[in-house]
């Protein structure tokens, strides 16, 4: 058989948890790694999300790695230019180019029970890796609802994180579908250009005022000569968002404060009591997540935008047919629909032990040990795994910890001697029990809402109900007791498998 190349570490993905495995492996003194990416540039969902208006709803300076600092932030909250050229910068200042090989989608994973570790079928031929880091992230692959008699529709189709560039939307009759933290940036964006937008909503979310501004020149050059300005700036930021925490996760009766602060957004943009009604949702805020904008309510108003409070049903030719049994010609439909967040497509790729893929294993809901590993799936680490999305803040502060969890599992394989470490059922039952109690009294479980948190069965495997430092903490260090060590092929005894308690 032809030799396959190996490597210590497989990244997949070149997105801010991708990138940012790749500059905490570099930091390790670990350089024997590659980090394979389905695109031809890095960026991930920054990439990938280039539709008008297209921004973070998280502050700048906190939107950012702790360990690359960009004191040019544009703005208060930076447009996905921006942050995809700080995403390039990152890139190349910590030399991680060599490392990148584009084009490369991850075909399969392959857990090898012999040999003790990865198989990789890429787009670009074939690779073993002693541990492979999965920093696909959520957000990553597009979700379009299967609507009767899409096929048949003779305009354009597209999805907010696929935009068609190349289609000019002046003049165009255009269907808006959903309602969520895309839509509300595409549709001020889009609204001036078209003859006829139609807002198709199943449920209204909640905006908030948007406190954006320019970062004026005094600021950035404070930033630049004085690092300890900025470094406090992130850091006021920071602990704002934690403060929130128990609004949404202990006590959601707090939110009624912040709901009365929406509420007065809408009546100061919306004057007609019909539409103001079609957009005041019913449920509490911070079910779903609250969105950020200032021109949204205003573009709704607008004359030649029109709001339908009923989802998409069918498409007869070029006539989009809602719930209510309306009907409206259009010329192009775009999907701001979301992802495929609990049900990720990567899961039917990767193989663990025995050849189960990781959808079979998650059949029943996502769950992994501190969000990073899963029993059966031997060096297989998660960088923004189950139950580590936020609601308030910064995921870059989330990535982070799971960096510092993945350090110390390569340290521990070294440390041990091991081939490979295996998470114990046990104690991925307990950990995900013990968040899903923590889930039952949060706002996001019994706010009144549906929303892409939750998966199939209504279980929230998206999110974690605590504070970023709660979740710091528990990804500091690997708890030996949790793992099973699985030894080299050279190290077992007949045809037995060795594996073992990790050293306490």
């Amino acid at each position: 058989m032809a030799t396959r190349e190996h490597f210590r570490v497989a990244v997949i993905g070149t997105g801010f948890g991708g990138l940012g495995a790749g500059v905490r492996l570099r930091r390790e003194g670990v350089t024997d790694f590659v980090i394979l990416e389905r695109a031809d540039s890095v960026g991930g969902t920054w990439r990938d999300n280039s539709y008008p208006g297209c921004a973070c709803d998280v502050p700048s300076h906190l939107y950012s790695f702790s360990f690359a600092p960009n004191p040019d932030w544009p703005r208060a909250f930076s447009g996905q230019p921006h942050i995809r050229a700080y995403l390039e910068r990152v890139t190349d200042i910590f030399g991680l180019r060599p490392h990148i090989r584009f084009n490369s989608e991850v075909e399969e994973a392959r857990w090898d029970e012999e040999a003790r570790h990865w198989r990789l079928r890429t787009a670009r031929g074939e690779l073993t890796a002693d541990v492979v880091v999965s920093a696909t992230g959520p957000l990553s692959d597009p979700r379009i609802p299967d609507i009767k008699g899409l096929e048949t529709f003779p305009g354009k189709v597209f999805h907010s994180s696929r935009w068609d560039h190349d289609y000019d939307l002046k003049g165009k009759r255009v269907a808006m579908v959903g309602t969520g933290a895309s839509a509300i940036q595409i549709v001020p964006a889009i609204q001036p250009r078209v003859d006829r937008l139609t807002v198709v909503q199943r449920t209204p979310p909640w905006v908030m005022p948007r406190m954006d501004r320019g970062i004026n020149a005094a600021e950035k050059w404070l930033h630049a000569k004085v690092p300890a300005s900025h470094k406090a700036r992130r850091g006021l930021l920071w602990l704002i968002r934690e403060f929130q925490v128990g609004a949404f996760v202990r006590r959601p009766q707090l939110m009624k404060a912040t709901e009365q602060i929406a509420r007065a957004h809408i009546r100061r943009a919306v004057k007609d009591p019909v539409l103001r009604a079609k957009v005041t949702p019913d449920y509490t805020i911070g079910c779903k997540r609250i969105l950020l904008s200032n021109d949204y309510y205003p573009a709704l108003a607008a004359p030649n935008t029109e709001v339908v409070d009923a989802g998409l049903t069918e498409v007869r030719g070029s006539t989009i047919v809602t719930a209510d049994g309306t009907e409206r010609e259009v010329d192009a439909i775009v999907f701001g629909t979301g992802f495929h967040v609990t049900d990720m497509p990567i899961g039917d790729r990767i193989h663990g032990v025995g050849g189960r893929t990781l959808a079979e294993h998650w059949k029943d809901g996502m769950a992994a040990l501190r969000g990073s590993t899963i029993d059966g799936f031997p060096n297989l680490v998660m960088i923004i795994g189950p139950n580590t999305g936020l609601g308030n803040s910064s995921m870059i502060l989330m990535i982070e910890s799971s960096l510092n969890y993945l350090a110390d599992y390569l340290a521990t394989l070294e440390s041990t001697g091991a081939a490979a470490l295996n998470a114990r059922p046990e104690a991925v039952r307990s950990w995900n029990a013990e968040l899903q109690r923590r889930m039952e009294r949060t706002v996001w479980n019994t706010g009144g809402c549906v929303s892409w948190y939750l998966d199939a069965s209504g279980r929230n495997t998206t999110l974690w109900p605590g504070t970023t430092a709660e979740f710091r903490r528990a990804t500091q260090r690997l708890k030996p007791q949790e793992y099973e060590v699985l030894r080299a092929p050279a190290e077992r005894t007949g045809s037995s498998e060795a594996s073992a308690e990790v050293a306490a």
